[in-house]
């Protein structure tokens, strides 16, 4: 067997190797001079060598397997730091005050009779890091573009807010309502960043842990996206993203890293605070988690600058020629480094550089209180001006900055590095007190120990304000400021929506086909068809939306670089680094994310966009709903498509892929108008009001969501007289039935109206039953109006009491009603309380499975013949018919036998 220096492994390092060594004289020179200096200067100095080496051998463009990890050290040296440009000690006041503001902000909220609580040790960790980008870095709005769009970490908002009051943004009395929205309004402050509570302040909703990186990289990638196709200038916007180390668990956090490397996002920064804490306690106690992160966004293909120490340790490191120091630093774990920072000065000295003489001599000549002081990197401006500097100044790579922090840091021994220190939220006089004077402040002692603590502000006409003020006229307006400059869109006439209303003739297409034609239509309209955005997680073709390839085509910023597979054909894949369509491939979260980005271009660019996301509706509420309330907290707006809807209409799938209740879960969205439609004309209707009210006169922050079948059927023609106030609110009748001596009437939604309109034939003439046919076409926004209404006559007695909706309606007809959908029963039976007279419904409760539509629907008893004893079954009730017809019923549809059922319509992706 050869030896290790025999042999020629294929593979090293991820880079192929297999080449023959032309020049094995030359090969073992370089092996002896690295043995030379690994025998003369040690394994340290060697390993320095190699790396300069690596270094320069990427600056020649020389391939060599990537660095996963490097030393627990700042990756910026000392010599390579740029000149700071900023006023350290005026922006030290400035942060001190900051600092003061934020923590008495939420130890007020906490008093007697409030107890609405908050968090401090987040922004007392990374306030710096803010500070540096206020000063410096972050661009505002002022100069008419988007300016910056910074994802400020949900938990440190105290500290924005605190700063906003030095800058007279934000007032005393808005600074005493935090957390009190509602019972202090007009002055609320919300508990963390929210556009919906505050919407010309916060931008982007982040608390919700993990959806902040995850919207950062796609509004990065929407930036990039608005430019390329000409709608907006965004070169000068930069997407800064602030995160917890403890949030990067989330698998939101990092699962689309690659996308912002594969598409060079250099336009993108994350600022990871790696205060070594989760909420209480230790995130890798026995690891170190910036060392974890580095790997994981090096492996990525980020840009990685790691933050660890302040400028205290420079000196000791300078010293450390043999690594030993270093070495130390690379193997302490991080559990042991929150200990040192709740620890005196000559526990560090014993316990971190004790046992090894070597590192004791190096701080022999130091004090305990100096070596209490030895900081972290995210403690120090200039050391964060030069990593956000060189963040900046790095191209064709999105850059993460690890900063170390403490959190609690400046709030005193009761507070920094404590597990419990997230749930702490008030200061004692103690704390106070020593609070004040570590950050040098001119508030008497009375004032401390006599009710709450006061506000700090040093004037304003001070030189700390002025500065502040300065800083951000330099750098384009106050952030965070969200503001809405989008004019609303001329909308196109009726001409758009023709071909939906003339119905499918004798063609029988499914409704996702139907929205599908009615969207084509709309992308020609020369006034707004740019700015729709089709969204997709990898099922265009499913949809039967390849058709939009040839001219729409796919946006991907490198093109095209190959020949595509089905070039020769019509409806051929086609990219283009000016492409509308955004193919993500197998991601809602993703897809989510552009889609919210995308909505919410109104307020972030003052260009509207108008998102059109499709996808199986079965993985949408469900998978994604936390993004939906994001949406709807940002204010998004756009149309969201639940395609191959329905718990048995998706035939062969199974349970996974059958949705029964994605309508149910859309309602608990107050910002989402949800609709079933049945026909094309209902579609047609409902976009066009969609338009009307999302990108209209007056326009509002809601998104729409449309569920739409793969089952093909056949499209009337709009009715000459059709009900369109109905279809909106959410009930229209689509056929009045024409005899029996029993009246009745069905409700359905979507599928569920031609199983409908079947059951009604058979009423009649089987069973002597006239059945009127009504289209819900939204159970969700029925049940809205009644709500709201109930809510207005339970305030105003004494006004003439309102009537739902679906009560006008229905009123004066006889009979039951009886509702039936291919979704679950709780979702027609929302409104069951406001239906005239008896109200009954049929609906697909439980797991879905694989099967015929026709068995599936039998299985459910959601079927023609079900119908047809639904009603009856209603009718017997009432003493209309005897109850022995039920049985009839039974037997002759052989309803028990789900095998009797016709197979019904086959086949039908789109």
């Amino acid at each position: 067997m050869a030896s290790g220096s025999d042999r020629n492994p294929i593979i090293i390092g991820g880079l192929p190797s297999q080449v023959p060594d032309f020049d094995p004289e030359e090969t073992q020179e370089w092996l002896d001079s690295l043995d030379a200096a690994v025998d003369e200067r040690g394994r340290e100095r060697a390993r320095y060598l190699m790396l300069r080496l690596i270094e320069r051998a990427r600056e020649k463009r020389v391939a060599v397997p990537e660095m996963r990890s490097t030393d627990y050290v700042n990756t910026i040296a000392t010599k390579d730091e740029p000149f700071f440009p900023g006023n350290e000690e005026i922006e030290r006041k400035v942060l001190n005050a900051t600092r003061w503001n934020a923590a008495v902000m939420v130890s007020r909220a906490q008093r007697p009779g409030i107890g609405v609580g908050g968090h401090i040790a987040t922004f007392a960790s990374s306030a710096s890091l803010y500070d540096v980008g206020f000063n410096h870095f972050f661009r505002g709005k002022d100069e008419g573009d988007g300016g910056d769009q910074i994802f400020f970490q949900g938990h440190a908002s105290p500290g924005v807010y605190a700063r906003a009051f030095l800058l007279d943004r934000l007032s005393e009395a808005q600074l005493d309502a935090f957390r009190q929205e509602k019972s202090k309004a007009p002055h609320g402050l919300s508990s963390y960043p929210h556009p919906r509570l505050m919407p010309d302040f916060w931008e982007f909703p982040t608390v919700s842990m993990g959806l902040g990186p995850l919207g950062a990289i796609y509004q990065a990638r929407m930036n990039r996206y608005m430019e390329a196709r000409g709608i907006a200038d965004t070169s000068k916007s930069h997407v800064w993203a602030y995160l917890g180390d403890g949030e990067m668990d989330e698998p939101e956090s990092l699962g689309q890293l690659s996308i912002a490397a594969r598409e060079g996002l250099d336009n993108l920064t994350f600022v990871v605070n790696c205060n070594l804490q989760r909420l209480d306690g230790p995130v890798r106690g026995n690891g170190k988690i910036m060392q974890e992160l580095e790997s994981q966004f090096r492996g990525a293909g980020w840009n990685v600058i790691k933050l660890v120490w302040d400028r205290s340790w420079d000196p000791l490191l300078a010293q450390d020629r043999d690594g030993i120091l270093v070495n130390r630093l690379n193997s302490t774990p991080d559990g042991q480094f929150q200990t040192y920072a709740t620890e005196t000065g000559a526990y560090i000295r014993e316990h971190f550089f004790g046992d090894d003489q070597r590192l004791r001599a190096m701080v022999e000549n130091m004090t305990d209180d100096q070596i209490l002081h030895l900081g972290r990197g995210g403690h120090d401006h200039k050391k964060i001006y030069a990593a956000y500097a060189a963040a900046k100044a790095h191209k064709g790579q999105p850059t993460v900055i690890l900063a170390q922090t403490v959190k609690g840091w400046t709030l005193g021994p009761n507070f920094e590095g404590r597990n419990a220190t997230h749930q702490m939220k008030k200061l004692t006089v103690e704390d106070l007190k020593g609070f004040r004077d570590r950050l040098h402040l001119p508030i008497p002692d009375k004032d401390l120990e006599n009710g709450a603590p006061p506000y700090y502000h040093p004037g304003r006409d001070s030189e700390e304000i002025q500065y502040m003020h300065d800083r951000r006229k330099g750098l384009g307006g106050y952030v965070p400021t969200r503001l809405v400059r989008a004019e609303p869109l001329a909308l196109p006439d009726d001409k758009a929506y023709a071909g939906a209303k003339k119905g499918s003739g004798q063609q029988k297409i499914a409704t996702t086909m139907a929205f599908v034609r009615v969207l084509k239509d709309l992308m020609r309209d020369k006034e707004i068809g740019k700015r729709f955005v089709p969204i997709a997680p990898d099922e265009y073709r499913t949809f039967g939306m390849d058709a939009f390839f040839p001219s729409a085509k796919i946006y991907n910023p490198l093109g095209q670089q190959y020949e595509s597979v089905d070039r020769e054909l019509l409806l051929a894949y086609k990219e283009s680094p000016t492409g509308q369509m955004l193919h993500d491939g197998i991601t809602e979260a993703g897809c989510t994310a552009s889609l919210i980005a995308a909505g919410s271009a109104y307020a972030t660019h003052g260009e509207p966009l108008i998102p059109v996301y499709v996808f199986y509706s079965m993985f949408g509420f469900q998978r994604t709903g936390d993004q939906f309330w994001q949406m709807a907290d940002q204010l998004a707006r756009g149309f969201v498509l639940g395609a191959t809807a329905g718990r048995t209409t998706l035939t062969g799938e199974g349970l996974q892929h059958a949705d029964g209740h994605s309508q149910l879960l859309a309602s608990t969205n107050p910002a989402c108008v949800a609709y079933d439609p049945a026909y094309g004309y209902e579609i047609a209707h409902i976009v066009k009001d969609g338009l009307r009210r999302m990108y209209g006169e007056n326009s509002e922050d809601i998104f729409y969501y449309l569920t739409v079948y793969n089952e093909p059927i056949q499209h009337p023609a709009e009715p000459a007289d059709v009900d369109v106030e109905g279809i909106l609110k959410g009930l229209h009748r689509v056929k009045a039935a024409e005899k029996g001596e029993h009246a009745a009437r069905i409700l359905a939604s979507g599928v569920a109206v031609p199983w409908a309109i079947e059951a009604q034939q058979i009423l009649a003439d089987e069973w002597d039953v006239r059945a009127d046919v009504w289209s819900a076409t939204s159970w969700n926004e029925l049940r809205r109006d009644a709500v709201e209404i109930e809510e207005h006559n339970l305030l105003h007695p004494e006004e003439e009491q309102r009537v739902p909706y679906v009560t006008q309606k229905l009123q004066g007809a006889d009979g039951p009603t009886l509702a039936v959908s291919d979704w679950m029963r709780a979702v027609p039976d929302q409104i069951a309380r406001w239906v005239p007279g008896t109200y009954q419904s049929l609906g697909a409760d439980g797991f879905g499975f694989a099967d015929t539509r026709g068995a599936a629907r039998r299985f459910f008893h959601i079927d023609v013949q079900s119908i047809v004893l639904g009603v009856l079954t209603e009718l017997a009730k009432e003493g209309k018919v005897d109850r022995s017809l039920l049985k009839q019923a039974i037997d002759r549809y052989q309803l028990l036998d789900v095998t009797a059922a016709d197979a019904g319509e086959a086949g039908g992706d789109a």
